[in-house]
């Protein structure tokens, strides 16, 4: 029987009649729309030991700090460092020992009058499961889709009531927290973009699985998380970066991935007078490419896929954008500058399919000219067949008669590259082969990986692997 999903006043209620549960509320833009549900369903005085709302800049500069944005996770961060930290000290001797401590914070930018800023905010939690325990914690950004500011507040409102509800009741269930979080919303209003669990309380939660939910259960349309494994926020990573992406299975990553990558970075990045530290790379995979022959996803292979990726010291990124225009969309969104999408020559040539384009009233012509709408370009990795020896370059694809002239456009445009310094003895590389070595306990796979992505497989027995040792015992 599927679980009842409650009010949102009953949450804040349950809440309230919760007498172990005492803590503040920090709320900057777009109103107290969360704390005013906990003062509007009564009981709110068991709850709550404080309200504040700092708008002035150096009003709030005063209480938690300078910041060089207002609305990012360092002035969350501040707030919860701040407000948890002042009610612990002031009433932790008088009810510690019957009382789990809590401040909930928000830093929001909701829609101004012209309608010209991004619609945006940060919430956190900091909270004891219970008396005394260690303080854990849940961070997320959001992005607020509604077209007017009083529906903006309201679905944040409603939005941080399933959070601290969440805190609550469903700390010991990530996944059943994450998917409460649009309880009583649609994707329609609220994106939830980045969610970061750390304490006590999530020591058994792998933030990187918690992205790929995010994305598999449609709040947001990405996420990402750097070669650590932190998860991050786009709107902050990327952020006036020109972002280069190479889009793959990397079941495991070879060296013709890592060749691909780091040739066309040499050429993206010769191509104007910024730095290397301008220019943010991603290896990117799409929810389509993590599905097994059951349409469901295997969370082992994934974390093999992202160790790996991590070990090569990527950045990382989960998309339910199986296509590239929309994945191009995406990018445009957060950064102004340049965008490089890097692909091998199969690849290319699938992009010039009709029947990627069926669902745009424009078709193929539609679906190129979004792809290529905001300082997009293509670099292009050669393909070598087998049987002939022949090399296939941009110059003598053979693309399909139907789009040849479309296609000569594009290269005289200047949208479609040729990788030039690549590594021709790597061209006989397929992941494929190489999975299909390490599963068969085959030698030589090693040869076909970067040495890191080897010693990683072999240390975790990643993609099947077993050692020697393993073998002679089965």
């Amino acid at each position: 029987m599927e679980n009842k999903i409650l009010s949102t006043g009953a949450k804040a209620l349950e809440v309230n009649l919760d007498v172990i549960r005492y803590g503040s509320f920090a709320e900057i833009g777009a109103g107290q729309e969360v704390v005013r549900w906990f003062f509007r369903v009564g009981g709110a005085a068991g709850t709550i030991a404080k309200s504040i709302s700092a708008y002035d800049m150096k009003v709030s500069d005063d209480i938690y700090g300078k910041a060089s944005r207002y609305v990012s996770r360092e002035r969350l961060e501040d707030m919860l460092d701040h407000e948890y930290n002042l009610i612990v000290e002031c009433l932790s001797e008088q009810r510690g020992d019957n009382t789990a401590f809590f401040a909930f914070a928000d830093t929001v930018s909701a829609r101004n009058y012209q309608g010209t800023n991004e619609c945006h905010g940060w919430l956190g939690i900091r909270f004891q499961t219970e008396p005394h325990a260690a303080h854990s914690e849940i961070i997320i950004h959001v992005r607020m889709l509604d077209h007017e500011n009083a529906l903006q507040q309201e679905a944040l409102g409603i939005l941080g009531v399933n959070l601290v509800y969440g805190a609550f009741h469903l700390s010991h269930n990530p996944d059943l927290l994450v998917k409460s979080l649009l309880d009583n919303l649609t994707t329609d209003r609220i994106e939830v973009d980045m969610i970061d669990f750390h304490g006590d309380a999530f020591l058994h939660v792998d933030n990187r699985v918690i992205s790929l939910r995010l994305v598999q259960l449609g709040l947001s349309d990405a996420a990402m998380f750097s070669a650590d494994g932190r998860v991050l926020q786009p709107s902050e990573h990327l952020r006036k970066k020109n972002v280069l992406v190479e889009r793959g299975r990397f079941r495991p990553v070879t060296h013709v991935n890592i060749d691909m990558l780091n040739a066309a970075r040499k050429q993206f990045e010769a191509e104007d007078d910024s730095t290397p530290e301008e220019t943010i790379s991603i290896m990117e995979i799409t929810m389509h490419n993590l599905l097994d022959g059951n349409n469901s996803i295997d969370l082992e292979d994934f974390i093999s896929r992202a160790d790996v990726l991590e070990a090569t010291g990527h950045t990382v990124m989960i998309s339910d954008y199986p296509e590239y225009y929309r994945l191009a969309t995406y990018l445009s969104r957060y950064t102004n500058r340049r965008i490089g999408l890097t692909m091998g020559a199969h690849s290319l040539i699938e992009l010039f399919h009709d029947h990627y384009y069926q669902s745009l009233h424009g078709g193929i012509l539609e679906g190129f000219g979004r792809l290529f709408k905001n300082n997009v370009k293509l670099y292009i990795y050669p393909f070598k067949d087998a049987a002939t020896n022949t090399l296939y370059k941009v110059d003598n694809l053979n693309v399909d008669a139907k789009q040849k002239l479309l296609y000569d456009y594009l290269k005289a445009g200047d949208h479609i590259q040729q990788i030039e310094a690549f590594n021709e003895e790597y061209l006989h590389i397929f992941s494929p082969d190489v999975l299909k070595m390490i599963t068969s306990n085959e030698t030589g796979w090693e040869k076909l990986v970067p040495d890191v992505v080897a010693e990683k497989i072999k240390a975790q027995q990643l993609f099947g692997y077993k050692p020697a040792a393993a073998l002679e015992k089965q």
